[in-house]
């Protein structure tokens, strides 16, 4: 057993492929997304807008906090898949964003789905999300691991 504090065992194998995190400014991101033609007019799946609808309905307010960090989680998740590839060129560009999408379980726990060629790329991954609010930022972390 080990002792309090001590980290668990890593299985042979497995380890920590790379790490994200990305801040977004909750009213920036707000007026960015209103814009006509803005770059995020496509980047949300229709599960990820229907959840950000209801979660402002539930929470008061718009869905524009809720897919504010979305938008953290999909960068975050480009930053760790960048960062395990270290030395090497990026594989896509902005594409891999729509093909990333924040679902939740039945208890509002949050995880990556990975659609497309970003799944293709990233087979044998498994991702680990946090999200959170404070004030006016959103802010993801995102761990791979293999």
């Amino acid at each position: 057993m080990a002792a309090v504090g001590a980290a668990a065992p890593v299985p042979a194998g497995a380890g920590v492929l790379g790490v994200g995190v990305d801040l977004v400014h909750v009213p920036s991101f707000e007026q960015q997304l209103e814009l006509a033609g803005s770059r995020f007019a496509d980047v949300f799946t229709p599960g990820e807008r229907r959840d950000a609808a209801d979660r402002a309905a539930g929470h008061g307010g718009g869905p524009g906090r809720h897919l504010a960090v979305r938008w953290a989680a999909k960068e975050a998740l480009v930053k760790a898949w960048s960062a395990s590839l270290f030395g090497d060129p990026p594989v896509m560009g902005d594409e891999a964003l729509r093909q990333v999408e924040v679902v939740c379980d039945a208890w509002g726990r949050p995880r990556l789905r990975l659609l497309g060629a970003v799944a293709s790329h990233l087979p044998d991954v498994e991702t680990h999300l946090s999200l959170t609010h404070d004030a006016d930022h959103a802010l993801a972390y995102v761990l791979l691991t293999h």
